[in-house]
């Protein structure tokens, strides 16, 4: 058998934001590789890191589907959400961005006073309907501050205020809460496991909190920032009355508008890197295990990579085996090369030339293949090594 039919090399990319799927990506740099190594094995396994993509990438890499549901969007308007179910047929994975997202407000239109995450407690219930009992909550790019009040309700559970009466949605009403009614939550949370897929470590409330460091982004002026932080803080108070967890101090509490709080408390999430998550839903260290090369990427490296992103866990899970690793990128930053001492062994940006933006989104996968194909020209004359 030559050495090109040993040669077993893994792609493991995410997205290329705004031009390509992971799926597409990982297709790209295989068309390109192949080219040169046509007899090598290969293993395409599109990644994601728990924010937007995630559901593509995990239907992509499980054999899975993607099920459409119009649900209630962060100002209360029906709008198009969507989740996915995994290859497993027991395990559904939902990006809250998909009901409850910036993506869906106009700037003038952000608003975390009002908005509410109910339309993620919708997707759940769909995803439970369609017999979810692992549930993989995506929390990113939230448009809310309601530390996902708006979720429970949708699932069952009822925020009352001093006369008893329910409260409106939205981060600011929270301020109004005395007392958390439990009765008519839906009975299956209790028989699903909930993962929530978060680099996030902020807490619920104070200077480091949702309010102060994510609620600009979502709209919300100086002043509102102060009283969406008491209404955050009123409600940690009745959550640690009512169901004893004292959910002010654990990590990551303040993901999403404090929808991390409220996953923990209401569905008992656990936060886990969203890499990890994917990493293990992929099965992809198993993949990797007797490769001479792993190839991953994602639209942009840069210093920031090193803080949870694909190609540091994809690379990370390399190291294990002394795999070298390849990144692409669309951009590399400055600091990109801060990413080599975290397992990436080379790092290339797959542009050529100082090209329009918009250009380089449209080219993107002819761009991908041609890098990768001369990549494997290198690794070629390198000697392509033999296998671990």
């Amino acid at each position: 058998m030559t050495e090109e039919r040993k040669m077993k090399i893994v792609i493991a990319p995410d997205s290329f934001k705004e031009s390509l799927t992971a799926r597409e990506a990982a297709e790209a740099i295989h068309r390109g590789w192949s080219r040169v190594f046509p007899e090598a094995e290969y293993a395409l396994i599109p990644m994601a890191d728990g924010g937007e993509g995630t559901v593509q990438s995990l239907i992509d890499a499980t054999g899975g589907r993607k099920i459409e549901k119009r649900v209630t969007g962060p100002l209360g308007n029906l709008v198009p959400g969507f989740f996915g179910m995994l290859g497993d047929g027991k395990t559904a994975v939902i990006e809250m961005a998909a009901a409850a997202g910036l993506e869906y407000l106009a700037e003038d239109e952000r608003n975390p006073l009002i908005t509410t995450t109910f339309g993620v407690g919708e997707l759940i219930r769909a995803a439970l309907n369609q017999g979810a009992r692992h549930i993989i909550l995506g929390l990113g790019g939230s448009a809310t501050n309601d530390a996902g009040a708006g979720m429970a309700e949708a699932l069952g559970f009822r925020f009352l205020d001093d006369q008893g009466r329910t409260l409106p949605r939205g981060g600011a009403a929270l301020a109004d809460l005395a007392a958390i009614d439990c009765t008519d939550a839906d009975p299956r949370l209790a028989e699903t496991r909930f993962d929530l897929a978060s680099d996030v470590t902020n807490p619920l409330t104070g200077p480091n909190g949702a309010s102060a460091v994510f609620g600009p982004q979502k709209g919300a002026a100086p002043e509102q920032v102060a009283s969406l932080d008491q209404a955050l803080a009123q409600f940690a108070s009745v959550v640690y009355r009512d169901l004893g967890i004292n959910v002010v101090k654990i990590p990551g509490a303040g993901a999403a508008g404090g929808l991390g709080a409220g996953a923990i408390c209401f569905l008992n999430g656990k936060i886990r890197p969203g890499v990890d998550l994917v990493i293990g839903e992929t099965a992809l260290e198993e993949k990797m295990r007797d490769a001479a090369l792993v190839i991953t990427g994602e639209g942009k490296i840069d210093g920031q990579t090193i803080y949870g992103k694909t190609p540091i866990g994809v690379a990370r899970c390399a190291k294990k085996f002394d795999i070298p690793v390849i990144a692409l990128a669309g951009y590399t930053a400055e600091d990109a090369d801060r990413v080599l001492t975290h397992g990436i062994d080379a790092v290339f940006s797959v542009v050529p030339g100082a090209i329009p933006r918009q250009k380089a989104l449209n080219d993107a996968a002819t761009n991908i293949e041609r890098t990768a194909e001369n990549l494997a020209r290198l690794w070629r004359i390198a000697g392509t090594p033999q296998l671990p």
